[in-house]
């Protein structure tokens, strides 16, 4: 048996009261009160390897956020059969770990991951987002012509370099391979934004919808938000849209045996 054993854990949590997915020293994270509670059940000093699909930012959301951890085969063989129901008792209200499954040690919640799937809702109703709904959903004043955005949003699909839309980092390269960017409308009249992708640069959905809502709402014109993309740095022209709105909804992943030559293609292409 191996020393260790590798667990895939489900995530969702409301964003509104954490700065972001990643431990930060004085502030409140979905890691830092994730790592905390297991912690408490295996040990403060024993290193989880947390490793998470996407980093979200603070006040975004999740419901199939994914990361992984690296528990001593020992520590699993005690927990299997409780850990999901004891992390319920030890998580805070608006953090959920709502699977727990044993994975291959070539499963690597980052790098094996084929997509990552965003949504953004946006309420263009004149009385604003629903009282229950104001946490996920924003607020706009301009009716949003659900044609303008879509037009808009097909001149974004494809790969590109989405430079314009990206807060960058330094040697990362700001190319993506968007696979879906589409606009309905809720039953409840919400507009909602799809989007799906390989990966994301930082900011880069909620950049691609604050220029999109220009064109919805008749300020711009569908075909600018494509215009920029031949832009290599980033456009002040462009709105970040707030990040209460966007929630991550999934992550997808291969088959099983082919998690390690995911991840290696993955990390060849960031680098």
């Amino acid at each position: 048996m191996s020393d260790t054993i590798r667990l895939r854990l489900d995530v969702s949590y409301d964003g509104a009261d954490f700065s972001g997915w990643a431990a930060q020293p004085s502030r409140r994270t979905v890691a830092g009160v994730l790592t905390e509670a297991m912690g408490r059940l295996i040990g403060p000093d024993h290193p989880l390897g947390l490793t998470v699909a996407g980093r979200t930012d603070a006040g975004v959301h999740a419901t199939g956020q994914v990361c992984h951890i690296d528990l001593p085969a020992e520590v699993w063989t005690t927990l299997a059969g409780s850990l999901l129901r004891r992390l319920a008792a030890l998580m805070p209200p608006d953090a959920r770990v709502r699977a727990v499954t044993e994975v291959p040690d070539t499963f690597d919640a980052r790098f094996s991951a084929t997509f990552r799937r965003y949504e953004y809702r946006v309420a263009d109703t004149p009385w604003g987002p629903e009282p229950l709904r104001r946490y996920d959903t924003l607020g706009w004043v301009r009716p949003l012509d659900l044609d303008r955005l879509n037009a808009a949003a097909a001149g974004l699909v494809g790969e590109n370099d989405y430079a314009a839309y990206c807060k960058r980092k330094e040697h990362a390269t700001t190319v993506r391979a968007i696979t879906r960017l589409d606009w309905s409308r809720d039953p409840d009249r919400i507009c909602v934004a799809t989007v799906q992708a390989d990966a994301f640069c930082q900011s880069m959905v909620r950049s691609l919808v604050g220029a999109m809502l220009s064109v919805g709402d008749g300020r711009r014109d569908p075909s600018w938000p494509r215009t920029l993309l031949m832009l290599r740095e980033r456009s002040s022209e462009v709105t970040v849209a707030p990040a209460h709105g966007l929630t991550l909804v999934e992550v997808g992943y291969p088959a099983e045996g082919d998690y390690a030559s995911r991840a290696d293609a993955t990390r060849r292409m960031r680098a």
